[in-house]
C-alpha cells in the first residue's frame, strides 16, 4: 500500500526506522532464508503417529478482516447433560520451526510480530506465518488442541492438551460475524450457506458469554481500549476508523482466555517450569481508589478486582464517551502485563485484570515467541520427558518478551499518531467534538470523538481531564505525528 504520494511522508519507511530505533531487526538473516527454503521445499506432513485426526470437525476461524496469520480455530458441542465441550486448535509452529534453528533464533530475539497500521513486521517469515504454519482455510495443518469442558454456569471442567491434525472449514471475520450474531446485519456468505456452521457459531457465542459471565463474577475487569486503523482510497489514507467490540471479538477473546488457563493448569499439573503471563495486584491501588472517589464511588482500601469491576461497569453505563479514557487510566495504574518464569513449585502470581490464578500465553505462536516456547514445553513433557528450557533460559526469554512487547507498543503508538496526522491533514479548519484526555507539563491533550485522533489543545484556558468541548483542527504534522487543535 502506498502511503506517501499525497503526504510527502513515507509512512512505511518511518515505520521501519521506528522499529530499528526501538531495538527491532526488521530483516531476516540469510541463514533463516536458507532454512525457509528447505522447509518450503520439503514441508513435513502434519499427520504424525502422535497426532489425533480431527479434520472431520466443523472448525472455523474468526479474525480481523485483513488477517492472514491465523493462529487458532474453534469447535464446540453441547453434551447430553447440557454442559459443553470446546476445542481450540492452535497452529503447531514447532512442527516446522525447530528450537535453536536460525528462524527460531531470530524469533527469540524479536519475540513478537509488530502491526504498525501501514505494514506488518512479522516474527516469522510470512511464507510460514501466513502460509505453512497458518491455519488457512481448506488446508491440513498440525495443531495443538486445548480440549476442555464448560458447565452451563461457565466453569471450566476437565481438560487435556494434545497434538492433532486439523482443517479450517471457514475463515471468517469479526465485523461480519459480529453484526450477524447481534442481529445488526446478514450472515456472511459462508455462514448463510451452511446451517450447521450457523448453529456452531451461535453455540460458541453462547458458551463464550457463559465463560465471560463467570470471569466477571470473580472480578475480571471490563476494560475498553481505543484502537483505530487507517481507511484508504486509491492507496491513500483518507481517515481512521474506530474498532468496535462485538459478540465475535468477545467469542474469540473468551475462548482464548479459557485455552490459556487450561494450558497453565496443564503445566502446573505436570510440575514443570514455564513462562506465565501475569498482571500483578496494583501497587498504586490507593490512586485507583482516589480516581473512583472523584467519580463519586467508594472502593475498599485493599485491592479488590470485583469491586473495581463493579465500579467500571457502572461508569461504562453512565458515561460511555469517557469510559475508554477511564479504562486507560486504570490500566496505567495497574501496570502492564509481564512474562515471568514460574518454577515447578512456585505459587502462581495470577492475572489481576482477568481474575484468574493460572494464566499463560499459548494461542498465538505465529506472532508471539512466548507461545511457541510454551508449546515446546507441552510437547516435550507430554509423556514425562524433560523440559527443553532451563529455568535460566525461561527467565531470560520472559524478560526479553516483556521488554520487546513494551517496545512494540511504543512503535504502534508512534505510528498511530502519524497515521492520524495523515488522515487529518486534509481537514484543517474542520470542527470536532472532543474530550480532554490529559493535562501534563507538556500540554493539554484532547481526543476527537469521531474519528479518534489525539492532539494538543493550544489554548486550554483551564480545561481539565474529562471536559467536553468543541475544537477546530489548526495543524497536522505526519512526520512527527503532531496534531494541534484550538478551543472554540
Amino acid at each position: 500500500m502506498s502511503t506517501h504520494s499525497n503526504t510527502s511522508v513515507d509512512l512505511e519507511a518511518l515505520a521501519r526506522q521506528t522499529m530499528m530505533d526501538k531495538g527491532f531487526e526488521p530483516d531476516f538473516p540469510p541463514s533463516s532464508r536458507e532454512q525457509l527454503q528447505e522447509i518450503t521445499e520439503h514441508p513435513p506432513s502434519p499427520m504424525t503417529s502422535a497426532a489425533t485426526d480431527l479434520r472431520h470437525l466443523l472448525w472455523s476461524s474468526i479474525d480481523n478482516d485483513t488477517s492472514r496469520d491465523l493462529d487458532q480455530i474453534e469447535w464446540a458441542e453441547q453434551k447430553a447433560d447440557g454442559s459443553f465441550r470446546v476445542l481450540i486448535g492452535v497452529a503447531d509452529v514447532d512442527a516446522l520451526v525447530a528450537k535453536d534453528t536460525p528462524i527460531d533464533e531470530h524469533a527469540a530475539e524479536q519475540t513478537t510480530t509488530v502491526y504498525t497500521g501501514v505494514r506488518m513486521f512479522p516474527m516469522l517469515p510470512e511464507e510460514l506465518s501466513t502460509g505453512l504454519t497458518s491455519l488457512n482455510e481448506n488446508a491440513d495443518r498440525a495443531a495443538m488442541v486445548m480440549d476442555f469442558g464448560v458447565t452451563v454456569e461457565g466453569h471450566l471442567g476437565e481438560f487435556s492438551v494434545y497434538p492433532a491434525v486439523v482443517r479450517n472449514k471457514a475463515q471468517l471475520a469479526y465485523n461480519a460475524v459480529g453484526a450477524w450474531l447481534e442481529g445488526r446485519g446478514p450472515a456472511p456468505a459462508k455462514v448463510a450457506a451452511d446451517p450447521d456452521l450457523q448453529k456452531q457459531l451461535q453455540l460458541q457465542s453462547k458458551i463464550a458469554q457463559a465463560l465471560k459471565a463467570e470471569r466477571f463474577r470473580h472480578g475480571a475487569l471490563a476494560l475498553e481500549s481505543l484502537e483505530t486503523s487507517p481507511v484508504t482510497h486509491n492507496g491513500e489514507i483518507i481517515s481512521v476508523e474506530n474498532h468496535q467490540r462485538n459478540l465475535a471479538t468477545d467469542l474469540i477473546e473468551d475462548f482464548m482466555i479459557a485455552a490459556n488457563e487450561v494450558v497453565a493448569r496443564t503445566l502446573h499439573d505436570r510440575k514443570v517450569s514455564s513462562i506465565r503471563r501475569i498482571v500483578k495486584t496494583p501497587e498504586r491501588w490507593n490512586r485507583i481508589v482516589e480516581l473512583a472517589a472523584s467519580k463519586g464511588a467508594k472502593l475498599p482500601a485493599d485491592p479488590d478486582s470485583k469491586a473495581l469491576n463493579d465500579f467500571l461497569s457502572a461508569q461504562r453505563a453512565a458515561d460511555p464517551d469517557h469510559f475508554p479514557d477511564l479504562s486507560l487510566a486504570v490500566v496505567k495504574l495497574m501496570g502492564p502485563g509481564e512474562y515471568v518464569l514460574e518454577r515447578a513449585n512456585d505459587t502462581a502470581q495470577g492475572h489481576f485484570g482477568l481474575a484468574v490464578q493460572d494464566y499463560t500465553h499459548s494461542t498465538a505462536p505465529n506472532r508471539r515467541f512466548a507461545d511457541l516456547v510454551t508449546h515446546r514445553i507441552l510437547k516435550a513433557t507430554a509423556s514425562g520427558g524433560s523440559n527443553p528450557y532451563s529455568d535460566a533460559d525461561l527467565d531470560r526469554i520472559a524478560q526479553n518478551c516483556t521488554e520487546k512487547e513494551d517496545a512494540a507498543r511504543k512503535v504502534q503508538r508512534i505510528m498511530q499518531k502519524r497515521i492520524a496526522a495523515v488522515a487529518m491533514q486534509h481537514r484543517i479548519g474542520d470542527k470536532f467534538d472532543a474530550i480532554v484526555t490529559g493535562v501534563t507539563p507538556k500540554g493539554t491533550f484532547v481526543r476527537t470523538l469521531e474519528p479518534h485522533a489525539e492532539g494538543i489543545l493550544v489554548n486550554p484556558h483551564g480545561a481539565d481531564v474529562g471536559d467536553r468541548m468543541n475544537v477546530k483542527l489548526i495543524s497536522a504534522d505526519p512526520q512527527r505525528g503532531y496534531i494541534d487543535f484550538t478551543r472554540l
